[in-house]
């Protein structure tokens, strides 16, 4: 396919989406559980902050940091990947930054421009000021933190690994790119539909020369449908590649499973622990994977680019981070407590009715002499049940 005819794809498709995605983003912006936040500090990429924090969370307290797709808000994404919902679930505090149509006609992060691409500059420096600030806002604990995007909000995810590889304990890229390999329109083009291969050592230098930073580096899970006809999915190799390289880790899989009918391939360090894993969706389009999760819950919901594919990549993605084994405190539920029985005088009032008549003096017949004191009666009763003192 030509450049001329990729250009022109790239400019039709995403306003067709977008389209699906402008009535979604609107109904989730109206019941959804994120709230902006306005001065979080530097803003240099003019991005907006959203975030949700449960009223219980996990110790030590956690930070999801997800970037939406193109053409998607924040609370549209979340609507469809389930997030929040998970979130609130397993009690970790989730962001959500969201792209301005001022910066990107298609509201895509901006994943292959070098001012937004860079530590401590454009988009990526405004991400890494709000994970500071939900950091210093909610005592977030700054080994707990991760980070996960779709598409070009996959790519910006691969951006922040590199640039901040300090902040992120870990990361997942769903149909994503590798880190650096564009830095115009062109480029970006070429990577989406073509995915040229690289070397794993030129890729792993596009990382280590992005920061200072020389490891221990995030870990990764990467995600991708076989049949993406937007990104190709020859970028969730080079991404591998790419993260496995830094790792040190062989190029052949340490272990091949199949999860809910997928296949998985996965590599760890010598303490076992999971470094880099790979999912490949077979036969799925680009998009989210949604489906049921291990615990027969389902998160999010289906559309444009959030695809039912029998399998939850929003849960398995927070059980790669270590989120889902929490259990909230049986102590802190708020619990509904038995009512208190409602304080009424009838008892006592009819107790009381008893009461005087058998004190009537009575006459030859076994009738009363003289009338009950009704007022007397009642304020006896009223007494007795603590409603007169």
């Amino acid at each position: 396919m030509s450049l001329a005819r990729n250009v022109d794809l790239l400019r039709r498709l995403p306003k067709l989406d977008g389209l699906r995605f402008a009535e979604l983003g609107r109904s989730a912006d109206s019941s959804s559980p994120l709230q902006e936040v306005t001065g979080f500090g530097d803003n240099p990429g003019a991005l907006r902050m959203f975030a949700f924090v449960p009223t219980q969370l996990q110790r030590p307290r956690a930070l999801v940091v997800v970037l939406h797709g193109c053409g998607q808000t924040a609370a549209g994404y979340d609507l469809g990947a389930g997030w929040a919902t998970l979130a609130r679930h397993y009690g970790f505090a989730l962001l959500m930054p969201e792209q301005q149509r001022v910066n990107n006609g298609n509201t895509c992060f901006n994943w292959f421009n070098p001012e937004d691409t860079a530590r401590d500059s454009g988009e990526a420096r405004s991400i890494r000021e709000m994970i500071a600030h939900m950091v210093e806002a909610h005592r977030i604990d700054p080994r707990r933190i991760f980070i996960t995007g779709l598409s070009a909000g996959g790519g910006m995810t691969s951006v922040m690994l590199a640039t901040y590889p300090e902040v992120f304990a870990a990361g997942a890229v769903i149909a994503g790119l590798p880190y650096g390999i564009a830095s115009n329109l062109r480029e970006a083009l070429d990577g989406m539909f073509h995915s040229p291969t690289r070397p794993a050592r030129d890729l792993g230098d596009l990382v280590r020369n992005a920061s200072d930073h020389r490891g221990p580096w995030p870990r990764i899970s990467v995600w991708h449908g076989s049949a993406d006809r937007t990104v190709n999915p020859g970028n969730a190799n080079e991404i591998v590649k790419q993260w496995l390289d830094l790792h040190d880790l062989p190029d052949v899989p340490m272990a091949e499973t199949n999860v809910d009918g997928y296949p998985r391939q996965a590599w760890w360090n010598k303490d076992g622990e999971t470094l880099v894993e790979s999912y490949a969706i077979t036969d799925m389009a680009h998009g989210t994977p949604l489906g049921l999760a291990d615990n027969d819950q389902r998160y999010g919901m289906e559309g444009a680019f959030l695809i039912e594919a029998g399998i939850s990549s929003s849960y398995h993605i927070a059980k790669f981070f270590g989120l889902t084994g929490w259990i909230p405190d049986a102590t802190k539920k708020s619990e509904a407590k038995p009512a208190k029985p409602a304080l009424t005088p009838a008892p006592h009032l009819a107790r009381s009715i008893r009461t005087a008549a058998a004190e009537q003096p009575a006459d030859a017949k076994g009738e009363a002499t003289r009338s009950f004191d009704l007022g007397q009666i009642i304020t006896r009763a009223l007494t007795a049940a603590g409603l007169m003192k």
